[in-house]
């Protein structure tokens, strides 16, 4: 059994699930891949104490506050490789980006691999399930290029701008790249 509930941010709706008290989902209206993993049942309870924490979590951060990752139980599911991927966006910094190749040469290192591939980076980045929380909006492409954020671009730039990055360092790609 899965349960959801709304939080009304400043970008829109957000959905969010959660499993056994632990977060699965955070999905910004309109997201690409939107609950994909909830094929179960599920039921509206929004008063459950993992939704109090990341409402509370995402109020903070709407706030410019900086909150901490380890307030919240995050259950994301997905395959190795993606929890792998995730575990690295995690550790990106507040107000910082780093590029899909940074984390393909990351994962490479760790597995003792000569190289690893940006397109499966992005592949796993772009099925993140818990929007926001776990930063995928901090990962950019190559030469500046704000690229693959399932949300949307223009929601990735709102985020970005909320961590006081200057985005007019970065630029658009020419089609849409959302994976």
């Amino acid at each position: 059994m899965f349960y959801v509930c709304q939080y009304s941010s400043p970008m829109g709706h957000i959905t969010l699930a959660s499993q056994q008290d632990k977060l699965v989902g955070a999905w910004i209206e309109g997201q690409k891949y939107f609950g994909d993993m909830i094929t179960a049942q599920k039921e509206e309870k929004p008063n459950l104490p993992i939704f109090n924490s990341t409402q509370k979590w995402l109020d903070d951060y709407f706030l410019g506050k900086r909150p901490n990752l380890n307030r919240l139980e995050l259950a994301p599911k997905g395959t190795p490789f993606r929890h792998l991927v995730w575990e690295i966006l995690c550790k990106i910094p507040y107000g910082e980006v780093v590029t899909y190749g940074d984390i393909a040469k990351q994962i490479a290192l760790q597995n003792h691999q000569a190289s690893m591939s940006s397109q499966a980076v992005g592949g796993a980045v772009g099925h993140n399930p818990i929007s926001i929380i776990i930063p995928c909006h901090r990962v950019i492409g190559a030469n500046g290029n704000l690229t693959g954020y399932a949300g949307g671009i223009d929601k990735k730039i709102v985020l970005l701008k909320y961590e006081g990055i200057d985005t007019s360092q970065f630029h658009l790609p020419t089609k849409s790249t959302a994976i």
